[in-house]
């Protein structure tokens, strides 16, 4: 393949349209989604746009319940309430266009007919749609559904064709078929024995292990009656040794309550603090604080010790009007200091640090630890993220970006999310190409490592599903 230089490049500047079905190379089928109509312009797009679109992804953050459990309601019931595919995250933003309280909970928490829920959606759909949050629940619907956009005259549809498409397999049908996902990395519970364990791919969760400390959630499952801070390390070591050699990663999302900073505090002031909190007595914040900081530590140390990555939470805030911009601004930094305090551990900062995401691709370039992960970030403000991953592959190791994870509830927006991925990744190698920093062989080889080769090697993807296939909770789903 031929190197382009800049004036070259320029040389092919003209209109070309893509085309065609993609051809085969992954373990699920052939996506029935094509590349966006959208004006290329030059071959250095239609090549890029195509290898992209023929190319699977590893989806490293998801929040999916197993097939089976999705499709059944509380006490039993057939989970039909079309409006969760508008609820996780796109919610978020009708709020911040003015929804009230009561228009929410009359959307989303009482029943009512699709055209009565239609009539509290119109004042603030046309605020919405464009976001990245409504284009990922918009493609769903045209891909999955086969309806444009929502309105008046397709909502009806839109609730038909849901519960037309939420059946056995749907989730393979979405993920694999459409989304042409691998495998996708989920975090549900302190680790959750999926019914379907080579799809979704669980993490070790371990904010409860240092925040509270949880003792109830992390506590009763493993039988050890905790008196003693010794006691509660037991129980952390009881979810490693039982269930590490299944995870792909260990995941925490306490930066949703407090800056990352956790400092090395030893054993000796931990346990008066733990004993107190034990006694149902009150921490002060300085308190709570050093004990979530030692727990911290122990359970990445626990992380570290089974060669597990730390996948931590970093910058923008799901939901409203709670988001502190003066201490998210601050993780970057504190993501040094814990990369400087434990070389050995793999940390994975996760959702680019938006808005701050320029100082995440310094933290990456300078740290040999430093992982990045563009969960959510494509839906958060998919310009931003296409920006983001250009810089971050001409400033730092390209073996150290993860670049999707839907990060969803439901499933059905994840394949709308990861179109828009596609599309980010596609315009920024092009971009790239276009304006003189990589050639387009540079380019084309760098797809399947920041698709899917970084995933499957940090996250040790096929050693992980050789481990599930002998679990006694696996069967093939």
């Amino acid at each position: 393949m031929s190197h382009f230089s800049r004036r070259e490049t320029l040389k092919l500047l003209g209109t070309v349209g893509m085309s065609g079905m993609m051809a085969a190379g992954s373990a699920c089928a052939l996506p029935s989604v094509e590349a966006p109509s959208i004006p290329l312009t030059s071959d250095v797009r239609r090549h890029i746009f195509d290898r992209v679109w023929k190319t699977p992804l590893i989806d490293s953050h998801e929040h999916l319940p197993d097939e089976d459990d999705c499709l059944r309601g509380p006490g039993g019931t057939p989970q039909d309430e079309w409006t969760v595919i508008l609820r996780h995250y796109l919610d978020s933003d009708f709020r911040a266009a003015g929804m009230s309280r009561e228009q929410y909970a009359a959307l989303f928490e009482k029943p009512g007919s699709p055209q009565e829920k239609w009539q509290i959606l119109a004042p603030f759909w046309p605020a919405v749609k464009n976001t990245g949050y409504g284009q990922a629940v918009r493609i769903a619907m045209r891909e999955i559904y086969g309806i444009d956009d929502l309105s008046e005259k397709t909502v009806d549809k839109v609730r038909e064709q849901y519960q037309a498409t939420r059946r056995p397999g749907f989730y393979r049908r979405i993920l694999c078929d459409l989304a042409k996902i691998d495998s996708c990395q989920v975090n549900l519970g302190p680790y959750h024995e999926s019914k379907q364990p080579l799809l979704l791919l669980q993490d070790i969760s371990i904010v409860g292990m240092f925040a509270g400390p949880d003792i109830r959630a992390f506590g009763r499952p493993t039988g050890i009656e905790v008196k003693t801070l010794t006691d509660w390390y037991r129980v952390i070591d009881w979810w490693f040794d039982r269930y590490a050699k299944y995870a792909v990663a260990v995941k925490s999302q306490n930066a949703y309550s407090r800056n990352i900073d956790y400092e090395k505090v030893p054993q000796e002031r931990a346990e008066p603090l733990f004993a107190k909190r034990l006694n149902g007595e009150s921490l002060s914040a300085e308190e709570q604080k050093a004990l979530e900081d030692h727990l911290f530590w122990y359970a990445v140390g626990k992380a570290t010790e089974h060669h597990l990555p730390v996948k931590l939470h970093t910058g923008y805030y799901a939901g409203d009007n709670r988001m502190p911009l003066s201490r998210l601004r601050l993780n970057a930094g504190s993501a040094c200091d814990l990369c400087r305090m434990s070389p050995e551990t793999t940390f994975v900062f996760m959702h680019i640090c938006y808005p701050y995401y320029e100082e995440l691709i310094a933290v990456a370039k300078q740290y040999t630890n430093a992982y990045v992960d563009m969960c959510w970030s494509w839906i958060i403000n998919p310009v931003a993220a296409k920006d983001f991953l250009k810089k971050f592959l001409v400033t730092a190791p390209a073996n150290k970006i993860f670049t999707f994870g839907g990060d969803y509830r439901p499933v059905e927006p994840v394949l709308g999310h990861a179109l828009i991925a596609r599309q980010g990744i596609a315009l920024a190698l092009s971009e790239l190409v276009e304006e003189g920093w990589l050639s387009l062989d540079d380019a084309l080889e760098l797809i399947d490592p920041i698709m899917h080769g970084n995933a499957r090697r940090v996250f040790q993807v096929e050693e992980k599903k050789q481990n599930l296939r002998s679990a006694r909770w696996f069967r093939e789903g």
